[in-house]
C-alpha cells in the first residue's frame, strides 16, 4: 500500500489540493500498478511562520 505526503504551506484552496491529490494518486496507479483503492495520501498544510529557509521564516520573507 503506498502512502505519499505531501507538505506544503498553507493558502492553497481546497480544489487545488483535492486536484493535486487526484493527480498523484492516479499517477502513482499507473507507475506502480496498483489499484487506486490501495493508494493513501495524506496533505499537511504548514503555516508560513512554522518553515524557514536558513534563518529565514517563510513568513518574513516577501512574496
Amino acid at each position: 500500500m503506498p502512502i505519499i505526503q505531501i507538505t506544503m504551506l498553507e493558502g492553497r484552496d481546497q480544489k487545488t489540493i483535492e486536484t493535486c491529490m487526484k493527480n498523484i494518486a492516479r499517477t502513482v496507479q499507473k507507475s506502480l500498478g496498483v489499484p487506486l483503492t490501495s493508494i493513501r495520501i495524506v496533505v499537511n498544510e504548514v503555516p508560513k511562520n512554522r518553515f524557514a529557509v536558513g534563518d529565514t521564516l517563510k513568513s518574513e520573507m516577501q512574496e
